[in-house]
């Protein structure tokens, strides 16, 4: 089978699994509280429990290692995202949404670490590393995708629940479109231990885990409140809903312009890529359109690029431990995702603002950009040949 058939359904894959599955709430958000189905306080728990069965997810394939457990995670959740978001259809209210919520994040954590792992392997092993790089365009157009059926729903005065069916049945199409060229584990997908030279090279995967977890945080508010805030500012305007597609490309462009740097410099890369989102978190505090779209351009086009730079870094410094490092990362990652919505629950509660989460939110990103640069420094890239390995 082609390598790169193998990327695309990847791609495709990932589109599907975290742009539907994980990110279907965020343009649904304005719609189910304009519903009386929760509140604003109420989504920031609904999007918590998301994030807590991401979390769950992610520890769980970190110790999927026999090719009949890795097929069973990347399968088994890519049908559980179609068939949860069908069932969000008749779902009514805070606790059916919480618990299918929770569903999905299991579910999209388990392709998210299967795909990253999968994909990266065939990539190097090929010599595509940049058409690797390019899976990760995925989430982002799944995202797009997500908020132009949203603007479509909204134009034609349909509800959640009828937004929920169409969502199901494009993730069907995407499933049964990728599903027969998804990468094959033919062997077990994390490899023996090897030693690395140089003793800090599992403390800089832990210090990477801790700037993942900020990231997780600093982007988680933005992602889910979007839609949200420019709801809020239109006043239900449909032009509200342009700003989650708008997302979603700027974050597959994002991906794109970093896929086509130069080798090496991982850490810098990934400091900027920290520090406009904090930015971009900050002029969300402006409140207005200007603000929002800032918030858009600064958050969206690093998004999807921050994660593959951690990845790349990750495999920079441990290459014989993609899937482990990958299931422990995206762990880390959902832990600052859940602390996300969790600060914006109390911060609404208590301010009736997501202001203080934002600020918190902002200067997480800044401190991981600082934590980079320190790792950056006491351990620089691997050679290229080691950057490949898998």
């Amino acid at each position: 089978m082609s390598p790169l058939v193998q990327l695309l359904a990847s791609a495709v894959a990932l589109m599907m699994a975290m742009g539907i599955g994980r990110f279907a709430l965020t343009p649904q958000l304005p719609q189910l509280i304009a519903e009386g189905q929760f509140d604003l306080t109420a989504a920031g728990l609904v999007a918590a429990a998301n994030y807590l069965g991401y979390f769950l997810g992610a520890v769980d394939a970190m110790f999927a290692r026999k090719p009949a457990q890795v097929r069973l995670r990347l399968h088994g959740g890519l049908w559980l995202c179609v068939l949860l978001t069908l069932a969000s259809w008749a779902a009514d209210g805070f606790w059916s949404h919480l618990a299918l919520r929770f569903g999905t994040g299991v579910a999209s954590a388990w392709v998210l670490v299967m795909i990253t792992s999968l994909s990266q392997q065939v990539a190097n092993a090929h010599g595509q590393q940049r058409y690797g790089a390019l899976v990760f365009a995925g989430p982002g157009l799944g995202i797009a995708l997500t908020g132009l059926l949203a603007l479509a729903a909204h134009l034609s005065g349909l509800g959640s629940a009828a937004l929920w069916m169409i969502y199901a049945v494009a993730a069907l199409i995407m499933l049964l479109a990728a599903r027969p060229w998804l990468p094959q584990a033919l062997q077990p997908a994390l490899a023996p231990a090897v030693p690395q030279p140089g003793a800090n090279r599992s403390a800089g995967i832990g210090r990477l885990g801790l700037v993942y977890a900020l990231y997780g945080i600093g982007y988680i508010l933005p992602a889910t409140f979007l839609s949200q805030m420019a709801s809020q500012q239109f006043r239900g305007h449909w032009m509200a809903d342009l700003f989650w597609p708008a997302f979603g490309l700027a974050a597959a462009l994002g991906v794109l312009l970093v896929s086509l740097r130069r080798p090496g410099r991982t850490s810098a890369w990934l400091t900027a890529t920290l520090w406009l989102q904090g930015f971009g978190v900050l002029a969300c505090l402006l409140g207005d359109g200007i603000g929002l779209a800032l918030g858009v351009v600064l958050c969206g086009t690093p998004f999807l690029a921050c994660m593959q730079l951690v990845m790349q870094r990750s495999r920079e410094l441990a290459p014989q431990a993609t899937q482990r490092n990958a299931g422990l990362l995206t762990a880390c990652f959902a832990l600052g995702q859940l602390s996300g919505p969790l600060l914006a629950a109390v911060s609404s509660h208590y301010s009736a603002s997501l202001a203080p989460a934002l600020v918190l939110a902002a200067t997480g990103l800044g401190l991981a950009g600082v934590l980079v640069l320190m790792e950056g420094q006491r351990l620089p890239s691997c050679p290229p040949k080691a950057q490949t390995a898998s």
